[in-house]
């Protein structure tokens, strides 16, 4: 999973120019509508050579274009660029196919995260651990039927008997995620705390909490293989 240098330019560039809470402003104000630099400047009680500064900046940085009044020619109106704006969002992972959670003993972690990534996307999902146990934890099937999700109480496999080339691997747990280093090796890492360590019920809401959330935060950044 590589980031573009490029891709890390424009975006630093933009999140620049909106480090200013004048050009923000400016930005906010042309989210739903165009305006001229004089009509920015009067409803954002800015003075115009300001207004200009800041607007050269946005403009530099490929958030505002302007364009002539078809109208009054002597008249510009300033337009957002929405492409610009959707371009601060991390490069998102595509062709992605069957989604391989990994914790130690594929006992909660890992079992609650495939649930929740095949309820989420409808996507092909599995688990598996690096010393996988006999049996799922019964507070991990607790947490899961309260959440309406099912898991199969025996259905725990170690990780050389389930991970194939193309897999997308998310290490749910730090200790899968150091013991990968070999030819399996997680594309992500997801840093859940362990909570058959704690064993209450409480523990395993806030990890089916956690996961659900990273979840929730994966899966529209993923486009699935298959779906375009």
């Amino acid at each position: 999973m590589t980031i573009e240098v490029a891709s890390l330019a424009v975006r630093s560039r933009i999140h620049a120019a909106l480090g200013d809470p004048a050009r923000l402003a400016i930005v906010d104000a042309l989210t739903l509508g165009d305006a001229s630099p004089g009509e920015i400047a009067h409803n954002l009680d800015m003075p115009t050579n300001l207004v200009a500064h800041h607007v050269k900046v946005l403009t530099e940085a490929g958030l505002v274009v302007r364009g002539r009044s078809e109208g009054d020619r002597r008249r510009t109106y300033l337009r957002l660029q929405p492409g610009a704006l959707a371009a601060l969002t991390p490069p998102s992972l595509t062709e992605v196919g069957r989604v391989v959670f990994v914790c130690t003993h594929n006992s909660a972690r890992s079992q609650l995260a495939a649930a929740l990534w095949k309820r989420r996307t409808n996507g092909d999902s599995a688990s598996a651990g690096t010393k996988p146990a006999a049996r799922v934890h019964p507070r991990a099937l607790a947490v899961a039927h309260r959440h309406d999700l099912h898991l199969d109480p025996v259905a725990t496999a170690h990780v050389d008997d389930v991970v194939r080339d193309d897999d997308l691997v998310i290490a749910v747990c730090d200790n899968a995620h150091e013991e990968l280093a070999g030819p399996v090796r997680p594309r992500l890492h997801w840093s859940v705390p362990d909570p058959v360590r704690v064993d209450s019920d409480e523990a395993f809401e806030a990890a089916y909490a956690n996961l659900a959330d990273r979840v929730d935060r994966l899966a529209p950044t993923t486009t699935l293989r298959g779906t375009g």
